[in-house]
């Protein structure tokens, strides 16, 4: 019960790897704050806390219209009067392709929920962060994000400007009670790998609950980590 009685806000949490960080939580005792579009995949998420004896609140949300972000902090503040943890998971792929033949659309897109989405995100929560004693954000990041490599286009890009903008933030917060950092999953069992791999054998990859250890140690109110660029794998001791 690392994470007992702390209030955990977490996106993407319907499927994947969002989903396995909120189930570890709930285990570790956290009340887990579920975000994402899907409602059937929410609803499920909940009956699988549930049977493990945690607790959840479900919100709807398309991050991809991030004018509705500002709307999360006020029922929030009413309700808890905080939020210990933030883990800003939700992100899409695009398509791998030449940059002069990314449709502009889809490029926009990428950004608007991969960057845009989580500064939003940050505006709206940072005040209910500082109200914890321990404010803890994490945010999911990858190895493109450093690594140049052709054909990535909008993900590998929108990737690198969330690692700046969120290491800047870490800056920020620096002599506050609030610890951010950012998370390289590196390949999993998840529907965006297959987008990126679609030949790749899934069963070779690490499950999303083999990496949720590093999601818990950043989380714990005794963690001091800030500004770091951390490899799940190598934190959790898996071998590529």
């Amino acid at each position: 019960m690392r994470l007992k009685d702390r209030i955990a806000l977490i996106t993407g949490a319907s499927r994947g790897i969002g989903a396995a960080i909120a189930k570890r939580y709930a285990a570790e005792g956290a009340h887990v704050i579920c975000v994402a579009r899907t409602t059937g995949g929410l609803e499920e998420l909940d009956d699988e806390i549930r049977a493990l004896g945690g607790s959840a609140t479900l919100i709807p949300l398309d991050l991809g219209k991030t004018e509705m972000i500002d709307g999360l902090a006020a029922p929030l503040l009413e309700r808890f009067g905080k939020i210990d943890i933030l883990v800003g998971n939700a992100g899409i792929f695009g398509r791998m392709t030449p940059l002069h033949q990314y449709p502009p659309n889809l490029w926009e897109e990428v950004f608007r929920l991969n960057v845009h989405a989580n500064q939003r995100l940050i505006r709206a929560v940072h005040p209910l962060l500082f109200a914890s004693e321990a404010g803890r954000a994490i945010f999911v990041t990858s190895t493109v994000s450093r690594e140049i490599r052709a054909y990535w286009g909008a993900y590998a890009a929108s990737k690198a400007a969330l690692d700046n903008m969120i290491m800047g933030y870490a800056k920020e917060v620096a002599q506050t009670n609030i610890r951010v950092n950012l998370v390289n999953p590196g390949g999993t069992q998840s529907k965006m790998r297959a987008e990126a791999f679609p030949g790749e054998d899934p069963s070779t990859l690490p499950r999303p609950e083999d990496i949720t250890e590093v999601f818990v140690a950043l989380a714990e109110a005794s963690s001091t980590r800030n500004g770091e660029w951390i490899s799940a794998r190598d934190f959790c001791g898996i071998k590529a």
